[in-house]
């Protein structure tokens, strides 16, 4: 067991960065091999070997639906839950509050530190579609296949499905895949189109005053 609480902190943090990075980075498993250690070192200080099995499993059971979410689904929503169960592996195996409050403020402090690996490392292509960084713009060099779509912006319609950040939208009766500019927008809602690149449509949610 650790002498300090605060130390599953840096442990948790550690551990998470790397392995989350290796997701995001290809890294050929030099980050996965490392974030491994800290999780083991995490959990082994504070388990005995049955319930250190239970969550191991559990924790990179977080893992696993983070890596689905990144190559089948795109929409954060298996992540979102993967990050969830992560951090309950995390907490409900520390000896006492305190620790486990250190172990949660690790896990997300990690997670969000790994971003960091894309601004250095090469990005992994399953996130692109998710990420939309791949975008073909007119800026780069490819014309359009559609450029009647360019009078789209400025207009209001509504979501046809929920866009987290993608989806579909409604516009005088057409229907036109769309991307939000970070907001997850439900169905129905009322939108107005920002900009045109393309075939790549932004829009925004309009609030109901």
């Amino acid at each position: 067991m650790f002498s300090y609480d605060w130390i599953a902190l840096f442990i948790t943090l550690l551990g998470t960065m790397f392995l989350i990075g290796e997701l995001l980075v290809n890294m050929r498993g030099f980050f996965a091999l490392i974030g491994f250690g800290f999780i083991t070192v995490y959990f082994s200080s504070y388990l005995a070997t049955d319930m250190f099995i239970v969550m191991m499993l559990v924790y990179f059971l977080g893992i696993v639906l983070v890596v689905i979410d990144g190559k089948l689904i795109n929409d954060g929503t298996l992540a979102t839950i993967g990050g969830v169960t992560m951090i309950i592996a995390v907490g409900f195996s520390a000896p006492n509050w305190v620790a486990g409050m250190y172990s949660v403020i690790g896990v997300i402090l990690g997670g969000a530190a790994s971003l960091l690996f894309l601004k250095v490392f090469k990005r992994r292509q399953m996130w692109t579609k998710m990420t939309l960084n791949n975008q073909l713009s007119s800026e780069m060099g490819y014309n359009s296949m559609k450029e009647t779509y360019q009078f789209l912006k400025g207009k209001i319609g509504k979501a046809r499905t929920d866009m987290r950040p993608v989806g579909t939208i409604q516009i005088e009766g057409e229907d036109y895949s769309a991307v939000s500019n970070g907001q997850w927008i439900s169905r129905n809602d009322k939108i107005e189109v920002v900009s045109v690149d393309g075939t790549r449509i932004l829009v925004k949610k309009i609030e109901d005053n």
